[in-house]
C-alpha cells in the first residue's frame, strides 16, 4: 500500500480527536492518502466504437453474488439503442488481519470477467470517497471520451433501456454539465452515534450542499477531469456522495431531479412489480434473486400486453 504519513495536525485541529470512534481516527489520519496502485486493471475498456455510457459499479470484495447478478441483468455490456454500454466495479481489498483473504478469488474474477478495477487500499465505507477519486484517476488515463457515466451501488436494479432512452434526449447544451438523480437538499450531518452516516459535530456541523444520492447518479464524462482538478482542493469527506455534492458546488454546477431515480426504495407492495420498475430508471435495494426475477420479466415481450389487460381491468 502507498507509503504515506499520518495526519497528525488533527490532534491539534480537533479538540475532541481522542473521542472519535476509530475508523473515523484512521480516516481523518490518512485522508491525505490519495495514491493506490491498481491491483486489477482493465485498460482496453472503453476502446473501440467508443464509450456511450459506463457504468461504474461501487463494490465490496465478497460481494461476488451482486457483481454476477448485475452481470447477467441490467449490467450486460453490449450496444443499447445503439449505443455502447461498458461495465466496471469499483473494488477495494479486505483487510486480512480481521476478514478472510479473498484476493485469489477476486483476482481469478477480474481475469475472466474483465471488468473489476481493484486498488490496493482497504475497501470500506469510509473509504469509498477514495474509491471515487481513485476512479476519476482511471478515468482520464483509460476512458476519457466516454459520453455519460452511471455510479452506483451493486444493489440497485437499473432500467438500462429506459436510461439510454434518456440519455439520448439529453440536450446537447446540458450533456456536458449533466449531474442528475434523485437529488437531497437542506440535509444536515447526523451527529448521533448509532447512525451509520455519523459525524462528529466538532468534525463537521451545518448544512451539506444540495446533492444526488450515491445510490445511483449520472454525469457528464467531460466532468471529471474538472470534478478530479477540484478534489485537490477539497479535503476528502467520509460520504461520498455529499464530497461529490461538494465537488459540483465548486464547480458552480447543481444537481437536476429526476424523478425516475427511486434510491430510498418503493413501496413494499411494488418491490417485485415488472410494471413499476418498467416506469423507473433505478430502485434501491435489491437482492441478487430480485433482480434476476425482473429483469427476466421486464424482457418477457407479453409484459406490454399484461399491462394494458391489468389497465383494462383497473379502469
Amino acid at each position: 500500500m502507498e507509503s504515506c504519513q499520518a495526519n497528525t495536525e488533527v490532534f491539534s485541529e480537533i479538540h475532541d480527536f481522542n473521542s472519535y470512534p476509530e475508523l473515523y481516527k484512521q480516516f481523518l489520519l490518512h485522508w491525505n492518502c490519495r495514491n493506490f496502485p491498481l491491483v486489477s486493471n482493465q485498460p482496453a475498456k472503453c476502446s473501440g466504437n467508443g464509450t456511450f455510457l459506463l457504468l461504474a459499479i461501487k463494490s465490496a470484495p465478497q460481494s461476488f453474488e451482486r457483481r454476477q447478478a448485475v452481470r447477467e441483468t441490467w449490467g450486460k455490456e453490449g450496444t443499447y439503442r445503439g449505443f455502447e454500454v461498458r461495465l466496471v466495479f469499483l473494488v477495494g481489498m479486505t483487510d486480512k488481519n480481521v476478514e478472510p483473504d479473498l484476493q485469489e478469488l477476486v483476482s481469478h474474477e477480474g481475469s475472466h470477467f474483465q471488468d473489476i478495477l481493484q486498488w490496493d487500499f482497504r475497501d470500506s465505507f469510509f473509504n469509498l470517497t477514495l474509491k471515487e477519486n481513485l476512479f476519476f484517476k482511471w478515468v482520464m488515463n483509460y476512458c476519457l471520451n466516454t459520453t455519460y457515466i452511471f455510479k452506483g451501488d451493486d444493489d440497485v436494479f437499473v432500467n438500462t433501456f429506459k436510461m439510454m432512452d434518456y440519455l439520448a434526449s439529453v440536450d446537447t447544451n446540458k450533456s456536458h454539465h449533466l449531474y442528475t438523480g434523485q437529488v437531497i437538499s437542506e440535509a444536515s450531518p447526523f451527529h448521533g452515534l448509532a447512525s451509520k452516516y455519523y459525524v462528529p459535530a466538532s468534525f463537521y456541523d451545518g448544512p451539506y450542499p444540495v446533492y444526488v444520492t450515491g445510490g445511483g447518479l449520472i454525469f457528464s464524462g467531460q466532468l471529471v477531469k474538472k470534478l478530479h482538478w477540484i478534489s485537490k482542493y477539497i479535503p476528502f469527506y467520509p460520504i461520498d456522495d455529499v464530497y461529490t455534492g461538494m465537488c459540483f458546488q465548486s464547480l458552480g454546477l447543481q444537481p437536476e431531479k429526476h424523478p425516475d431515480f427511486q434510491t430510498f426504495g418503493i413501496a413494499q407492495k411494488d418491490m417485485e412489480n415488472p410494471c413499476v420498475h418498467q416506469r423507473l430508471m433505478v430502485v434501491h435495494q435489491k437482492t441478487p434473486q430480485q433482480m434476476k426475477s425482473l429483469w427476466k420479466a421486464m424482457l418477457d415481450p407479453n409484459l406490454k400486453s399484461q399491462k394494458l389487460i391489468l389497465l383494462k381491468l383497473t379502469s
